[in-house]
């Protein structure tokens, strides 16, 4: 019985395995509507969405990654296992790009989270070792009014203790008022996390 019941656990967990990059998209007309659901990642400028990417579906060259922040301006969608999209969102927060870049991003993310009923979650990525932002917080406000379901990653944990990390969990949490149990603290250089966001991932895709 404790065999079956493993094995039922290992199968509500969301699994990327089949996945292959499809598009980019910089406007409206160009977003994706077929039959599959989405999850979206959002987050400030070099907070490490590609690298989350890469981590998750463990190939280091699936999501390009820069050191230069606010280069990502596009929404790039990569197919999961045929089963939903892992939307990667633009950086916000960097405005060495101008003016016209951050209404380009305001412009493309209304678009995007405007009447998308494909869109089942989002993962908003903080850095760990950095308090929240006002962006961050208004990013966090803006979801909560449409009702879409979030979870906080922490990037780069890596470079602080364990016991940093459960403090800096705590803190958010009660910062944000945001349920504990849905921050998760992730590692590229470690391959930590993977597990726990994929467990709350299937809470979301059917």
């Amino acid at each position: 019985m404790e065999n079956i019941a493993n094995e039922q656990k290992e199968l509500k967990k969301i699994r990327f395995i089949n996945v292959k990059f499809i598009k980019s998209a910089s406007k409206k007309a160009e977003f994706i509507a077929d039959e599959l659901q989405q999850v979206a990642i959002v987050g400030r400028s070099n907070v490490g969405k590609s690298s989350l990417i890469n981590l998750l579906v463990n190939n280091s060259k699936m999501a390009k990654t820069s050191s230069t922040p606010g280069r990502t301006r596009l929404v790039n969608y990569f197919n999961i296992n045929n089963q939903f999209y892992l939307v990667d969102l633009p950086g916000y927060g960097y405005h060495k790009a101008g003016k016209e870049h951050t209404t380009v991003w305001d412009n493309t993310m209304n678009d995007y989270f405007t009447d998308n009923q494909k869109l089942k979650a989002v993962m908003l990525l903080l850095d760990a070792r950095l308090k929240p932002t006002e962006l961050d917080k208004q990013m966090l406000d803006y979801l909560a009014e449409r009702d879409i379901p979030v979870v906080l990653v922490l990037t780069k944990t890596d470079k602080i203790s364990r016991s940093e990390i459960n403090l800096q969990k705590q803190k958010i949490s009660t910062e944000l008022r945001f349920n504990k149990s849905r921050i998760v603290a992730t590692s590229t250089l470690k391959k930590q996390g993977v597990e726990d966001i994929s467990q709350i991932l299937e809470e979301f895709i059917n």
